[in-house]
């Protein structure tokens, strides 16, 4: 493998690997955004998958930005890496051009990489856990248009709002949503807004809430955020997502 000659001018760069080790990238000097949606496509394409591994961002991602300091005119750069992957720093360093770079470790909560939801993608994805011998790098990183999601109405300030994201419509989605209904029925003594999310169609959505396993649920209002990922029977968990206002 060649190594990329190290780039003078800002850029993004993301790296996507799989638990196998394989490893597509994408150095985009426009810095736009939905750009790292391309590499979860070109990961389902080159795998052959059903879907793409929507899952495997961020814990198997990393992160290279790039800029220009307004204050000392001088190109400054940011390079992240998630735990998972941290053993391939020096592939990293190869692809992006950045020999010599110091990679900082990603710090991403333990719920947004559940073992036993990884433990269920590699039941349905095995091949994501095979290596390849694989780098591919993704040069056209354009727009790519995905259905927006409906933004909540404004609710009374003593209301919750709430996203609840699931994949695809299962024969489980409506027993899900008739529990979770209950449960907050009973917990709650304000009205509020429930938001179902299907990740397949909304994977944007997904990445802006940072969610790579489902079922999640997320308290969106009042602040802080707070969710839950996984199985939502447990009604002591719920109460300690709804927290106090």
């Amino acid at each position: 493998m060649k190594p990329t000659p190290l780039l003078q001018s800002p850029f993004k760069g993301l790296a996507l690997f799989t638990p196998g080790g394989d490893l597509v990238y994408a150095i985009d000097t426009h810095k736009r955004d939905r750009w790292h949606l391309q590499l979860c496509v070109a990961v389902q394409e080159i795998l052959g998958l059903p879907e793409p591994p929507h899952f495997l961002m961020p814990c198997y991602g990393a992160t290279v930005d790039r800029y220009l300091d307004p204050k000392t005119q001088e190109i400054r750069t940011i390079a992240e890496v998630a735990p998972a992957v941290w053993r391939y720093r020096a592939v990293l360093s190869a692809v992006f051009g950045l020999e010599g770079m110091r990679w900082g470790m990603k710090s991403i909560p333990v719920e947004l990489c559940n073992p036993l939801a990884m433990a269920e993608y590699r039941d349905r994805f095995p091949q994501l856990w095979k290596n390849h011998d694989t780098i591919v790098r993704i040069d056209d990183v354009g727009d790519v248009a995905f259905p927006p999601v409906e933004e909540e109405t404004e609710v009374d300030a003593e209301g919750y709002i709430f996203r609840l994201f699931l994949r695809g419509d299962s024969p489980t989605t409506e027993d899900t949503l008739q529990r979770l209904h209950q449960s907050l029925d009973r917990a709650l003594g304000h009205p509020y807004t429930l938001k179902l999310i299907d990740v397949l169609k909304h994977p944007q959505q997904a990445e802006i809430d940072r969610v790579s396993a489902t079922p999640t649920l997320i308290r969106v209002w009042p602040q802080p955020v707070r969710r839950i990922v996984g199985e939502l029977d447990d009604l002591d968990r719920i109460l300690g997502l709804l927290g106090n206002r």
